[in-house]
């Protein structure tokens, strides 16, 4: 994912996005030779302090035996998006696309035992369906525990983290605040999409106020980064030209 450094995320940013609400995404493992990635959809529990992602999938699912020929994943949540119009956006009239989008960079762990398994769906149980807290996986036990054997868990180590919030930061204020107004138009049902233009308007004025609030000012509700959060620099060659933002970025 190119990354410019206007709309480049920082921690405390994708943390409190995150902390919103999103927990799916779409987990990516290397397939063989000759073939493409291995995709799939996924809920997802992400524990930031400790530095992992768990989750579990069917026992038959082709990603994990991509995980175990090898390890290395990366897991993408994407929400805000909406289709920018070139009219939009002034000279030249480039048309683009907004959205926002956390990559995680992993090394993925196939969890067999059913100790380990129970453990990781008791986890989620207990995120997502915390109204029923007397559900409970018990290895041995219970309907739940006869539906272990169908299962594996993933154990996901997070090795970086790349966050992209792309919402034409590098334009001065009236200009964003006129393409809100066109985002607002959308969402109020003269459009398609009308849940993400309202989205991705959000998203763009809460950017215009983090980055006219000052250097270092953190978005409501950011929890102070921990020395265990996995780290979000950038790799080698990442972009960080100045240069006018094209559509396919």
């Amino acid at each position: 994912m190119l990354i410019r450094s206007w709309d480049r995320g920082d921690e405390n940013e994708w943390r409190a996005w995150l902390a919103e609400g999103r927990d799916f995404g779409l987990l990516a493992a290397n397939g063989g030779a000759g073939e493409g990635p291995v995709l799939v959809p996924t809920h997802f529990l992400l524990d930031a302090e400790r530095g992992e992602i768990l989750l579990h999938l069917a026992a038959p699912n082709p990603l994990l035996a991509a995980v175990r020929a090898d390890p290395q994943v990366t897991l993408a949540v994407t929400d805000g998006y909406a289709f920018a119009p070139g009219h939009w956006r002034g000279a030249p009239g480039t048309p683009t696309s907004y959205y926002a989008s956390v990559h995680f960079h992993c090394t993925a762990e196939v969890v067999e035992s059913a100790t380990g398994k129970a453990e990781i769906l008791n986890r989620q149980l207990a995120h997502f369906q915390p109204e029923t807290p007397e559900v409970r996986v018990v290895p041995g036990e219970g309907e739940l525990a006869r539906q272990l054997p169908g299962l594996r868990g993933l154990r996901l180590s997070v090795n970086e983290v790349r966050a992209k919030f792309k919402y034409d930061d590098k334009k001065p204020a009236e200009a964003q605040y006129a393409i809100a107004d066109r985002l607002a138009e959308r969402a109020d049902g003269r459009g398609r999409g009308r849940d993400q233009y309202a989205a991705a308007r959000a998203q763009l004025l809460r950017r215009h106020r983090r980055r006219t609030a000052g250097p270092g000012t953190a978005p409501e509700g950011a929890t102070i980064p921990s020395d265990t959060t996995p780290r979000t620099d950038h790799p080698r060659g990442a972009d960080r030209r100045t240069d006018h933002p094209r559509a396919a970025d």
